[in-house]
């Protein structure tokens, strides 16, 4: 029987500027906000959401939730990193959050 690959962990960087001029863009951009916590992503920063996955077929399943969930206006990108590029980044001024501290055994508790 041929040895499974194992999957790598990945991250999913969410990185978002929307319109919040009008009461209906402010709704927009707080819908796509939950839309990122309740599938998992947790707030880097302002505007920049992460979501830990395993393997290449879920971040495709999780790129394919995300683009459904688009809101019409505004600019968002997305960034595919490894579990290991991503522990590699610098922290400037500031700590990590708790959330960052847990790093791939959060997806335990799932």
């Amino acid at each position: 029987m041929p040895e499974r690959k194992e999957e790598k962990f990945m991250r999913i960087l969410v990185f978002f500027d929307l319109p919040t001029e009008s009461k209906f863009e402010r709704k927009c951009a707080n819908q796509f906000r939950k839309f990122l916590i309740n599938d998992g992503y947790f707030m880097v920063q302002l505007s920049v959401y992460c979501r830990i996955c395993k393997g290449q077929d879920t971040v495709a399943k999780h790129l394919n939730r995300l683009k459904t969930n688009l809101p019409s206006k505004g600019s968002i990108r997305v960034l595919e990193v490894t579990d290991q590029q991503y522990s590699r980044i610098k922290i400037l001024v500031g700590s990590p959050k708790k959330t960052e501290k847990i790093g791939k055994e959060q997806l335990v508790l799932f």
